[in-house]
């Protein structure tokens, strides 16, 4: 009788009833989250073994991964220094010998005391004391009685394991769940799709991940799994968008007039790629679905210009238009910029955070609700209770990675009906991460900087040449520019034996650039406190500001010229060319130094590719292959899952623009996926990508 008959569940039969299993070894899978059939056929290898070739191991070579095979001749354990525990097995063959190392895992110890036969250990080669070989923390399992070469001279599944649950385990239920279930696994996909993409069946791909016949069908079988993973989401963000195309919004008839009047609104010609971006935005505004767009521009590519084109033109049809920016000193910038623009054409602007006193809180709520304020600029505060707009048309979000979902729509949902919603970066986005965060919003992207811009020179030096780079910025300093230095934390802490803020402030004003003016900026600052230094600095009347990363957005003080970043290695590669966009914004040659000793191999290759090119673009690249995309796009911060089972954004990108082609031809023929060949793909999209998983502006 077959599991099934037994249970009656099919694919939902438990974990226990799988050959090799029983409920003894149940519960060991059920640590890996393994608690049905279902469950197993869907876990994912972390790797494959290739058995195919295990050389004796007198061929092994340090630095080399392989497979040994052998008899464990020896057991035994030490404590070492920190009240570990060092456990030594050698492994021997006809050849020689190997020690397989492990700390602190005295369990292992165990478990080798009890090998009766040969074991099979798979790690990377090491040369040990005395020139002999070590395996370091290796992967092993004892090969069954009797069982021969070519029984595992094969391609061999590895799976990510938590402690006490062997691999031999989930090898035989994946097996099993295989040869008895796969065939009862419904293909999601229409055999059309599959056709036109040319992508193979799922209980092929399911048997060929865990039972791979060789590389050539384990990667088409991951193609299979990883396309999937993608149309599903491509196919709930293209029906997200087609939702928001369909909603009544406001139409903002582009006049003439606002034309002319958008030439004389800034001293400067804009760019090609501004002039552009602004005609998609203006195209999208004189629809009468609400606009849905992002606008990408690198650090000083000029967005803002680009987002006070749009006030402007929602202004003059009698709506207002606001903007909400992350932190309190990019707000107030922005306030600084878009009032000094507006004020001659006679629009009210408002600011509202929270460092202002009630009474002028009181006066900008009451502008925003009454309508008299035009255009409100704020933080966090515009979407406060009690804070309420006369006709809002227009909501532009800042720096959109750093506030959540449920912000954003709150900024929408105090809009007159379905406003229009630009939402702005300048992080570069990698495409991979655009297409999948932000597939369901139309995409601008300004990449042209302005004419005159200097590339900012970046160098990397180490901590011992300080003294050389604090006597080149005394050069600048001496020529009349400002400078920076940002350290990554605040005060010194025995714990991080990293440079401080508030230690370099004192080491500055009191040493090495005593002659000159030095402030500090740090988070934990009174706003007033904040303000009036970053004032000081704009005026000029500090030559030096010391600071954390607290000026990472913001800031524009066209006279610094040059940055100095400690302890560069402690920052992300990201966010060290956010820092270094504080400086080249004037008409001098500005200089970034990264002043680190990266012992690590991941720091090394950020600084390098910070000093190889000032292009976001490529450096959001690189940095989705050092951090992985949660970190780079901040939602592990902001409570979106980007988080796939089979697929990988470094590796897949042409997976997914060939998922979001077929998601898109797939809607074109069905839009609501209601025809009966699309049943099981929509309900796989409501269970894989629920709506709150995913950014959204809407």
């Amino acid at each position: 009788m077959g599991s099934q008959e037994k249970t009656g569940r099919g694919l939902d039969t438990d974990v226990q009833f799988l050959k090799g299993v029983g409920p003894k070894h149940a519960a060991a899978l059920n640590k890996l989250g393994a608690h049905t059939v279902r469950d197993v056929l869907f876990m994912v290898p972390r790797r494959y073994e290739d058995r195919r070739e295990i050389p004796p191991i007198s061929f092994l070579r340090p630095g080399q991964h392989a497979s040994v095979r052998g008899r464990i001749v020896d057991v035994f354990t030490k404590p070492v220094r920190g009240g570990r525990v060092l456990l030594r097995a050698s492994l021997q063959d006809d050849t020689g010998r190997i020690a397989l190392v492990w700390f602190n895992q005295p369990w292992v110890a165990k478990q080798l005391q009890k090998v009766k036969g040969e074991v099979i250990a798979y790690g990377q080669i090491k040369e040990g004391d005395r020139r002999t070989m070590e395996m370091l923390s290796p992967e092993w399992e004892e090969l069954d009685e009797g069982e021969e070469s070519d029984e595992f001279a094969r391609l061999v599944p590895v799976y990510g394991l938590s402690e006490g649950v062997p691999q031999w385990l989930v090898r035989k239920a994946a097996k099993s769940a295989v040869e008895l279930f796969a065939t009862m696994v419904v293909d999601p996909l229409p055999e059309a799709v599959r056709k036109a993409e040319k992508v193979a069946p799922l209980t092929w791909a399911l048997r060929q991940m865990h039972m791979p016949e060789d590389t050539k069908h384990r990667d088409k079988a991951r193609e299979r799994l990883v396309f999937e993973e993608f149309l599903y989401l491509q196919l709930m963000l293209q029906l997200r968008k087609m939702q928001v195309h369909e909603e009544v919004g406001i139409p903002f008839p582009i006049s003439p007039a606002v034309r002319s009047e958008l030439k004389s609104l800034f001293p400067f010609e804009l760019t090609g790629a501004q002039k552009r971006v602004i005609e998609e935005i203006y195209a999208d505004m004189e629809r009468p679905a609400p606009m849905n767009r992002l606008l990408q521009g690198d650090v000083g590519s000029g967005k803002t210009a680009v987002a006070a084109a749009a006030m402007l033109a929602c202004v003059r049809c009698g709506y207002q238009a606001a903007l909400m920016a992350p932190t309190e000193i990019l707000a107030e910038q922005h306030y600084i910029n878009i009032h000094r623009m507006f004020d001659p054409l006679g629009i009210e602007t408002r600011l509202l955070v929270g460092k202002q006193t009630a009474a002028q809180k009181k006066k900008a709520v009451e502008a925003a609700r009454s309508g008299q304020a035009q255009i409100c600029i704020g933080t966090h505060a515009l979407i406060q209770e009690g804070v309420g707009f006369a006709r809002l048309g227009l909501a532009i979000i800042d720096e959109q990675h750093r506030f959540g979902v449920l912000q954003r729509a709150a900024l929408r949902a105090k809009g007159y009906g379905n406003p229009d919603v630009l939402v702005m970066t300048a992080t570069p986005i990698p495409r991979t991460l655009t297409m999948t965060l932000y597939g369901d919003l139309d995409l601008s992207v300004i990449d042209e900087m302005p004419p005159g811009r200097k590339p900012i020179k970046t160098h990397w030096k180490r901590a011992a040449e300080r003294p050389a780079v604090y006597e080149s910025v005394k050069k600048l300093l001496k020529e009349g520019r400002q400078a920076y230095f940002v350290c990554p934390v605040i005060a010194e802490s025995e714990k991080m034996q990293t440079q401080a803020a508030q230690d370099l402030y004192y080491r500055l004003s009191e040493g090495e650039l005593k002659e000159y003016k030095v402030g500090l900026l740090h988070g934990q600052m009174k706003p007033v406190e904040k303000e009036e230094t970053m004032d000081a600095f704009r005026r000029g009347a500090l030559d030096v500001l010391v600071s954390t990363v607290v000026i990472e957005v913001g800031v524009d003080v066209p006279n610094a010229s040059v940055m100095v970043v400690e302890d560069a290695n402690r920052f992300g590669l990201s966010q060290l060319h956010q820092l270094r966009g504080r400086v080249g914004r004037g008409e001098w040659q500005s200089f970034c130094v990264l002043v680190a000793d990266a012992g690590n191999p991941d720091a090394q290759k950020r600084l390098e590719v910070l000093v190889a090119t000032t292009d976001g673009f490529r450096i959001a690249e690189e940095d989705l292959k050092i951090r992985g995309p949660g970190d780079v796009a901040g939602t592990k911060q902001h409570g979106t899952d980007i988080d796939f089972q089979f697929a990988n954004l470094v590796l897949d990108g042409k997976l997914l623009e060939k998922a979001r082609g077929a998601a898109i031809r797939i809607l074109e023929d069905d839009p609501g996926l209601k025809k009966r060949e699309n049943a099981a793909l929509l309900a796989r999209v409501k269970e894989k990508r629920p709506e709150e998983a995913l950014v959204s502006v809407s």
